[in-house]
This record gives structure tokens, sequence and C-alpha cells, in this order.
């Protein structure tokens, strides 16, 4: 499979790093989403106009994926994950100014540039944790990553509070300055940590032309027939698919807060940890069944349909039981991302990095969604009728995980499809 296989406890320091990287990853993400209902106060915005910053920081997974899948590719994973770290710092940094100037659109333009860094390290990081070891396993630590990347989350709003009430309707735009100073500081010496981590540079199957194994040979000879990485229909189903999974993902995560607080609610903040919680539950409880006790492709089935019958129950219950079944279907969405990735960029052999820098692109759902759900909220007035957005997103994560996964790539199957 890669450099790495002949070692005893092989992957042992590159998980444990990428775990730490997919924590960053979700802190990151975490705090510009508590930065939406403080800056739609303090620049008196609409929800879909707040809703803007997370478009602002998603939107370089459509602009940069492609050229980033080259970029890795030329420089490598471990100094991809350098460069992300440059980007954030930049990030954050700009934050300060964007406060003291009280600019939305400085706000914006720093919301972006993390986002570049996001896309970059994502690109980097997915690829490397799913070809870290057997495929058939790639979902069990693709749980363990997104464990800690909802950990980061969880831990975002305390960090926040151990500078400002974010509880409080009256924070002012100053009080940014000191913790993204922080922020700014660890990013840049979390650069410097990656550029000394020893992190070896693996490839996946068929991708090391050294690599004469039965199993690269085959794919090898499949991918010798394709003209680009757009001529894999797994891989183009599979981005359409992690476009509404990631869409559904970050709404179950940032979304709660502004609906409690359209309840009436105390502590609205405290539903965002009620739904990042269920989801690293679900993930704990998926990585010790997955693959010993239930097949990864078998947990993503479950899973997709029971979040989709919660789905039709989010708008239609009582809006005071409706907030809580919002951490049921996070429980239930849990293997979105770990298994839809792992079967979209199997088999790409030479065009694993693009194929994933493809897939990473549609991270972008993280944006365009949110912003559909705000514009339904503001048009309707009813918060919760515009949850009705997940119930087509479902769906299709419905046809991927029992038909579309194998488009183009039965030949291969037999081994993760249970």
């Amino acid at each position: 499979m890669n450099a790495l296989k002949n070692k005893p406890f092989p992957y042992i320091i590159p998980l444990a790093f990428g775990a730490f990287l997919f924590f960053l990853l979700g802190f990151a993400l975490a705090i510009n989403g508590l930065l939406v209902p403080f800056l739609r106060k303090a620049f008196e915005l609409t929800k879909a106009q707040s809703y803007l910053l997370l478009t602002a920081t998603y939107l370089p997974f459509v602009v940069f994926s492609y050229p980033f899948g080259a970029l890795i590719k030329r420089i490598g994973y471990r100094h991809g994950f350098v460069l992300s770290f440059v980007f954030f710092a930049a990030g954050m940094y700009l934050f300060v100014p964007s406060a003291g100037c009280e600019s939305f659109l400085l706000f914006l333009l720093a919301s972006f540039i993390c986002g570049t860094g996001n896309a970059l390290m994502q690109a980097a990081i997915n690829p490397y944790i799913t070809i870290l070891g057997p495929i058939e396993s790639a979902a069990t630590r693709m749980c363990i990553m997104n464990v800690t990347n909802r950990t980061g989350w969880a831990l975002a709003p305390v960090f926040l509070a151990l500078f400002i009430n974010i509880s409080q309707t009256n924070i002012q735009l100053s009080d940014l300055y000191i913790p993204f100073y922080v922020l700014t500081g660890i990013f840049v010496g979390m650069g410097i940590v990656t550029r000394l981590a020893p992190l070896p540079e693996i490839k996946a199957v068929g991708e090391e032309e050294k690599d004469l194994s039965d199993e690269s040979i085959k794919v090898k000879e499949f991918v010798a027939s394709k003209k680009s990485v757009f001529r894999f229909p797994h891989l183009m189903w599979g981005v359409v698919a992690t476009f509404f999974a990631i869409g559904v993902e970050t709404l179950i995560n940032i979304s709660p807060p502004d609906f409690a607080e359209s309840l009436g609610l105390a502590n609205p903040e405290r539903y965002m940890i009620y739904s990042v919680a269920a989801t690293a539950i679900g993930l704990i409880f998926s990585a010790l069944l997955i693959p010993r006790y239930l097949s990864q492709l078998t947990g993503l089935r479950i899973g997709v349909v029971a979040g989709t019958l919660l789905c039709m129950l989010i708008p239609i219950v009582p809006a005071n039981i409706a907030i809580y079944i919002i951490p049921a279907a996070s429980f239930a969405f849990c293997l979105n991302w770990p298994v839809v990735w792992p079967l979209a960029i199997s088999y790409l052999g030479k065009y694993t990095k693009m194929g994933s820098a493809i897939l990473v692109s549609s991270i972008v759902g993280g944006a365009i969604i949110p912003i559909i759900f705000g514009k339904i909220a503001d048009v309707t007035g009813d918060m919760q009728k515009a949850y009705w957005l997940f119930f087509p997103s479902m769906l299709f994560l419905v046809f991927y995980a029992f038909y579309g996964y194998k488009i183009g790539v039965k030949e291969f199957i037999k081994r993760s499809d249970g």
C-alpha cells in the first residue's frame, strides 16, 4: 500500500498528527460559525447576509481545489500542510484589522483566506489518512479524525469564552483583538511544528510506479483506460453526495443556536454543543464497530436511511421537540463524510491526488446550503420550515450509498461491498 506497511506500528505518529490537524480544522470552522450571529447583530444583517461569512469560508474549495491538487502532487502532503497554516495564520490575523475598521467586507476577506488554508489542508489531509492503511478500514481512521474534528468544534466556544462572553448581545468588535492574536500565534506555531514533524510521504494503490502487486497492476490497467480524472463516475457522484453531506452537516452544527434563540431558549449556544457531541458519539461507536462487526458501507446505509427519516420529522413536530431531534440526526449523519470519501477516491491510482482535490471542492456545500437555508428562513419567517431543505439532500445520499458509489467500478467493489 505505501512505504509504512513494513514498519512496526507504522501509522501511529502520522495518524496522531493527522488527528490534531483535523482538530484544528474543526476549531477554525467553529470560530467562523460562532461569529455569524455576533456579526449579524453588529452589522444589522439578515440571516442570509450573515451566512455570507460561511460562503466566504467555503468559496476557496471551488476556486482552488483543482490547483491545490496539482500543487500537492508537486510538493507532497507535508509541505501542503505547512502552506495551509500560512494561510490560516494570515486569515486569523486579518480578523483584527477587520474589527478595527468595523468592516464586514474585511471580515469576509479574512474568512476567505482562512477558507483557502482550510481547502488546502482538506485536499492534503483527507487522502493522506484514507491511504494510510487498508481501504477496508479507511472509515475507521476517518471516524477517529472526525471525532477530533468535532472536538475542535466543541472547544471553540470554550476558547472564545476565555476572552469574551459570547452569550452577551453587546459584545464590541474590539473584543475580538486578543483571541485572534492568540489564534494567529497558534497557527504560526503549528506551521513550524508540521515542518519539523516526521511525516512520511505515502502513495495510494496504483499510484506508485514501482508497486507491482496484483491489486496495483489491476488498478493501473483500469486507470490507463481513463483520459482524465473526470472520467470516474463514482468520483463525480461522490462529489455531489459530499456537497449535500457537508451542507447538511454544517447546518446541523451551526444552526441550532439560531433556532434556539428564535424559540427564546436560554443559553442558545449550548445547542451547538449537543449536535457536535452527538456526532462525536456516533463516530466513536462507528470506529469501534467498523470493520470488525460492521462494514463501512452498511454503516453508511443505516445512517442515511435513519437520517432521512429524522429530517422529515424536524420541520413537522413541535419546535421544542425538533430542537432535540437535530442532535439525533447529527448522530445518524456521522458516517457520511468518513465513508463517502474513501468510496469516492478508491481505484483512482495516479489520479488520487487530483481526485481528492476535486472531491474537496464539494465542501462548498457547507456555504451554499446554509445560504439557501437562511433565505428560506428569512422569507417564511419560520426557521423550522427551512429544515425541509435537509430532506432532498438526504435522498441523494441514499442514492449514493445504495448505487452511486459503484457506478463504473463494479469489478473492484466486492471487498468493500457489505
